[in-house]
């Protein structure tokens, strides 16, 4: 097609979605260097994108908007852009790229239900729910532009960042071995239990890494944090609620090696090429396993079932026949706990993490 002089990317879905459509992004950007790429996503994601150096502007939207907000940001949307996509299913977004866009790519899935999409896209990929890996599955719409496909997800940080996490840790960070631990998901169906962190966290400490632990300001996983943090070794350090996303980036791209569970900042943490060991239980691998750096195959990185290594990255699945039963826990509500990562032992993390620092 003829190079777009503007572009709409609409992500308007969680941070883990807009992550993994930098990909897509930096394949326009190689592809038409001159092109300006705008990025419209929800409120509260858009840390992931704000220093990625292929993104000309992230425009916001507040997940439910009143009447006059959404007005407002459908006028300003109106045809502006030579080339509108979506990486996404969702009416939503294919609206939003429908508004914007002279011509508009988006997705479809084959149910009847998404066929009425069809009249609002120009052209449409193939979105695979179970047997593809998001990050291919998005690919899918660089092949509908006949450019090249770049694989690799983008994390970015600016010195303002390095500065502001130097500063932050009461230790030289380019002198000292730490662990990264992110221990809290946004649902609890993903969560590890409290006693594998406190005894992981332990053995860093023996083995001379100090611990450091991230997450978000929401007030329930500070607090949660919190009360884990204080059966720690007295060198963990807390940094939960006090770093962005671009600071966790930098942290993270310092850290001898880095553990957390099917959540965003873990797909940074395997984009950036730390060693990863990523905790999964109820969780589809083959489509949503942290993407390793350097991998830059047409095929998916993990299979659906069992402990696998790919690149600087183990995923660690808990037990079960059940495993992943792709639910939102053992209750089936978000809020539930799941007895594939409770009943995870501490021992099986440690391993991974041997296996990736030839720690003894």
């Amino acid at each position: 097609m003829k190079a777009p002089r503007r572009i709409l990317v609409a992500v308007t879905l969680r941070i883990g979605d807009v992550l993994l459509s930098t990909p897509v992004i930096r394949s326009m950007r190689l592809a038409w260097p001159q092109a300006e790429i705008d990025v419209l996503v929800f409120e509260h994601t858009e840390g992931v994108l704000l220093r990625n150096p292929d993104i000309h502007r992230v425009i916001t939207v507040p997940a439910r908007p009143g009447f006059w907000v959404h007005l407002r940001l459908i006028l300003g949307l109106f045809r502006r852009y030579d080339l509108a996509l979506t990486t996404l299913l969702g009416d939503r977004p294919t609206l939003y790229a429908w508004i914007a866009g002279k011509t508009r790519i988006g997705m479809q899935d084959g149910s009847r239900k998404e066929r009425w999409k069809r009249h609002f896209l120009s052209r449409w990929a193939v979105f695979d729910h179970v047997n593809t890996h998001t990050l291919l599955t998005n690919l899918g719409l660089v092949d509908l532009l006949g450019i090249k496909r770049s694989h690799g997800i983008v994390v970015a940080w600016d010195p303002s960042d390095e500065n502001s996490v130097a500063g932050a840790l009461p230790f030289d960070i380019g002198a000292e071995a730490f662990a990264v631990l992110h221990m809290s998901p946004k649902f609890s169906y993903k969560m590890w239990h409290r006693d594998g962190w406190i005894e992981l966290a332990r053995w860093l400490e023996e083995n001379g890494i100090r611990t450091v632990l991230t997450g978000s300001s929401a007030p329930d996983e500070v607090a949660y944090v919190g009360q884990i943090f204080r059966s720690m070794p007295s060198v963990t350090v807390n940094m939960v609620g006090k770093l962005s996303l671009s600071e966790s980036a930098f942290l993270i791209s310092r850290a001898k090696c880095y553990v957390g569970p099917d959540t965003a900042l873990t797909h940074m943490a395997a984009a950036l090429g730390t060693p990863t060991v990523a905790l999964f239980g109820p969780s589809n691998p083959v489509k949503w396993g942290p993407w390793p750096k350097g991998y830059g195959e047409d095929r998916n990185p993990y299979r659906m079932k069992g402990t696998q290594r790919v690149n600087n990255v183990v995923l660690l699945q808990g037990e079960g026949d059940c495993v992943p039963c792709m639910e939102e826990g053992c209750e089936r509500h978000n809020g539930s706990l799941s007895a594939c990562l409770q009943n995870l032992p501490a021992a099986r993390v440690i391993d991974a993490l041997r296996e990736l620092t030839n720690m003894p």
